[in-house]
């Protein structure tokens, strides 16, 4: 169901600006219980989001628009996205087919997971402490893809790399298409349809591997809200315990890198079970302003010896 086939139902009344609308927004998300984390946090955030892309704003400045009044055909759309957003429960940014990491806007649709990585709040800075010359990066992947957005950033921040994108499902990589030459990289990143390393031309080796690979366990995926059910399952089941397809990248990422490469991997909450999988594996882990031990850092020298079973110890950075 799209957003033309509801009756906008919500009662704008005599609301005349943004800051009505965003009002509106704010009460009618927070009565109907709606579940929120693609991108956005709060129904304040959800609301505003909307409008500003709705009327192709800046979506990261609300205070100028505020009390700007609203033409009738504008009030129209809001509301009928903020009736689609009830009405369907899904995610606000496939109403609107956008997402957006940093200041970075992708095109997605239900093909494909929201784009919210850890991994694209560390790239923005060639992942400092951990990438020791971000000029020196010639190579790189990008497991798992989805819509691109890591690849494209990857290409952004390494701009002498060529970038490698796979994703199992065809579907996920006509969305990662689509932004690729949105954002004119169709010469330096190249996409396969691939189960994790097994479609890579052979012989392919990478200075950086960067993964955000499905790694939500069984039970919780069953208990999604519905925002989240709406997305690929594909894109989330990570078996009982949640490391099915992260222990495959760890096992075979080594057989891919450099001499001196880097895997960059996010598993979510599993840290525990990480650990408790691969006791002897030196990892650094990487925390963010919104993270903390979900994303972790491993060079192909400790893989190689966790593989031949001789261990450095593990150490920490933030």
């Amino acid at each position: 169901m799209g957003v033309n086939d509801l009756n906008a139902t919500l009662d704008a009344g005599d609301l005349r600006t943004v800051r009505d609308f965003l009002r509106l927004g704010v009460t009618e998300f927070t009565r109907a219980r709606l579940v929120f984390g693609h991108g956005t946090a709060t129904a304040l955030d959800e609301a505003a989001f909307l409008i500003l892309t709705t009327l192709d704003l800046p979506h990261d400045e609300l205070a100028p628009w505020l009390d700007c009044r609203l033409t009738a055909s504008e009030k129209s759309r809001i509301v009928a996205l903020f009736e689609a957003r009830i009405a369907t429960r899904k995610p606000a940014s496939y109403l609107v087919n956008t997402a957006y990491i940093q200041q970075h806007r992708f095109y997605v649709d239900e093909r494909v997971i929201i784009p919210r990585s850890f991994i694209g709040e560390l790239l923005p800075n060639g992942f400092d402490g951990v990438v020791a010359d971000p000029a020196r990066i010639g190579r790189v992947l990008d497991m798992c893809t989805g819509s691109g957005c890591l690849a494209i950033l990857a290409a952004l921040v390494f701009d002498a790399a060529m970038v490698d994108a796979v994703d199992v499902s065809a579907d996920a990589l006509g969305v990662a298409r689509r932004n690729v030459t949105d954002y004119h990289l169709d010469q330096r990143v190249r996409l396969f349809e691939s189960d994790l390393f097994a479609g890579l031309p052979a012989g392919s080796r990478y200075d950086l591997i960067i993964a955000n690979p499905p790694y939500v366990a069984t039970a919780e995926v069953a208990a999604f809200d519905p925002e989240y059910a709406a997305e690929p399952v594909l894109a989330h089941a990570g078996g009982t315990d949640g490391l099915d397809v992260v222990r495959r990248i760890v096992d075979a990422a080594a057989a891919h890198l450099e001499t001196n490469g880097m895997l960059v991997l996010e598993i979510g909450t599993g840290r525990e079970r990480f650990e408790a999988a691969y006791p002897a594996l030196d990892v650094m882990w990487l925390d963010t302003e919104t993270s903390e031990g979900e994303v972790l850092a491993v060079s192909a020298a400790a893989l190689q010896k966790n593989i031949k079973g001789r261990s450095p110890g593990k150490r920490t950075a933030n």
